[in-house]
C-alpha cells in the first residue's frame, strides 16, 4: 500500500522506498523513515495535498510525490 492511500488516524511501518537519488535518500534515512519504522498518519491536506505523519518522537510533512514513493504496511 502507498502511504498517500493511507487516512488520518491509521498507523503502519514502511516496508520500501523507492527514489533515484541518493542525496534525497540520505535526507529520509535521518528523518527517521528508515524500514520497518513504525508512523502515525497526523494530518492530510485536500486535493493530494501534503501529509504530516508522527515518527520516532517526531512530525514531517510530505509532499504528495514524496509520500508516494513509499511503499507500507498499515496496521
Amino acid at each position: 500500500m502507498k502511504l498517500k492511500k493511507m487516512k488520518v488516524g491509521e498507523s503502519g511501518t514502511v516496508l520500501d522506498f523507492s527514489t533515484s537519488d541518493p542525496a534525497y535518500r540520505q535526507k529520509l534515512l535521518r528523518m527517521g523513515l528508515t524500514r520497518k519504522a513504525e508512523f502515525t498518519v497526523v494530518r492530510k491536506a485536500p486535493f493530494g495535498g501534503p501529509i504530516e505523519i508522527e515518527v520516532k518522537g517526531s512530525r514531517l510533512v510530505l509532499r504528495s510525490d514524496e509520500a508516494d514513493a513509499f511503499e507500507v504496511d498499515k496496521k
